[in-house]
């Protein structure tokens, strides 16, 4: 089959075969559960090799036909129609199994910390902090995502110097985790009174949601303090230390959260972003010798590195990694239509990881 590899395709279709009909046996329990998603995670990729093949059979049908009608002129017209379209098909579906085939980041499904925060710009920044923030509650709220804030602090005119929440959906970090980054805007701000263009920013970053058997963390090395928490909350606020901050000894990670109720409540979220942290850190560190995926026009992820400009004055959002111009600001920062800066950047990251896969 079109240079792909047929006896690991062959050995996946039997595989298949072989997990249906233990289904069908009637597998319980804990083996119904693990055969199941086996058999889910094949499904997408049996189903298009399987087409493959239907395409090649017709494809040598219609050579047949195209050979058979050298003296008819319509039906070789009609012959080489079919031969040309099934090529096209045969190619695409050729494609759309070597992504199947490729890789799959074990962190995709999983939910994510999102954590946003003011940059340069002072107010203005922190004013674009809360709308990169909202942006993202929305587009959750359009995927079915339920959003938990960890930790927040407000700016002194709105938005927010930091904000930290979890946002809870299947698949999350596999469409929001290419958004980390220094994400800049260019607007008057409201306090403008002279009518300027002001350039501020904030940093975006997307962390997988970590599971305890990700992160082993030693409870000695931690130094846990509880406080009183900060902000709304009437005199509960001032007489409960009900905030926890989490100091990870060994790589000095700090976490707060606070809630003006429960100090427990704190401690789990606390180290739920605490394990996140870690769990990225850690595959920061390993990515960062894969020399080829860095090089790749989408990116590193880096914090660091500036990914997307918002230009009110004009409309328009431009992601630089791609050279990707859309001239419907408003709708993206709505929300729904972050889609289709998304969608560019996973085709971009997939054909970056099929270019390394065939010179691998």
């Amino acid at each position: 089959m079109t240079s792909l590899p047929t006896a690991k395709l062959d050995q996946l279709v039997a595989r298949h075969a072989e997990i249906e009909a233990a289904l069908s046996r009637g597998a319980e329990g804990e083996e119904y559960v693990r055969l199941g998603r086996e058999f889910s995670e094949l499904s997408p990729v049996v189903e298009q090799v399987r087409a493959l093949k239907d395409a090649e059979r017709d494809l040598e049908g219609a050579h047949e036909l195209l050979a058979e009608s050298a003296a008819d002129p319509e039906m070789r017209e009609m012959a080489e129609a079919e031969v040309e379209r099934l090529e096209g098909r045969i190619g695409a579906l050729a494609t759309a199994v070597r992504l199947a085939l490729l890789p799959k980041d074990a962190m995709d499904e999983r939910g994510i910390i999102l954590e946003v925060r003011a940059g340069t710009g002072g107010d203005e920044a922190a004013l674009f902090a809360g709308d990169l923030y909202r942006m993202y509650t929305r587009y959750a709220a359009e995927k079915g995502w339920s959003v938990e804030i960890l930790s927040e602090s407000e700016g002194t005119m709105g938005g927010y110097k930091e904000i930290v929440a979890a946002l809870h959906g299947r698949g999350a970090y596999a469409r929001l985790k290419f958004e980390s980054g220094v994400h800049r805007v260019q607007r008057v701000p409201a306090t403008e009174t002279s009518g300027r263009i002001h350039t501020s920013a904030a940093t975006v970053a997307v962390l997988p949601e970590a599971e305890d058997v990700d992160v082993d963390i030693n409870e000695a090395d931690l130094r846990i303090d509880v406080y009183r928490a900060q902000g709304a909350g009437g005199q509960h606020v001032n007489k409960t230390e009900s905030a926890v901050r989490i100091t990870h000894l060994p790589t000095n990670t700090v976490v707060a959260v606070q809630d003006e109720r429960s100090q427990h409540r704190n401690k789990a979220r606390a180290m739920a972003l605490l394990r996140a942290r870690l769990l990225d850190d850690e595959r920061q560190k390993k990515e960062a010798g894969r020399a080829a995926e860095r090089k790749g026009q989408v990116g590193s992820g880096d914090r660091s590195e500036r990914i997307r400009t918002y230009n009110f004055p004009q409309g328009r959002v431009t992601d630089h990694r791609i050279n990707l111009t859309l001239y419907k600001l408003d709708e993206v920062i709505a929300g729904p239509a972050l889609d289709e800066i998304i969608d560019p950047l996973l085709t971009e990251h997939q054909a970056a990881l099929l270019a390394a896969a065939e010179e691998a």
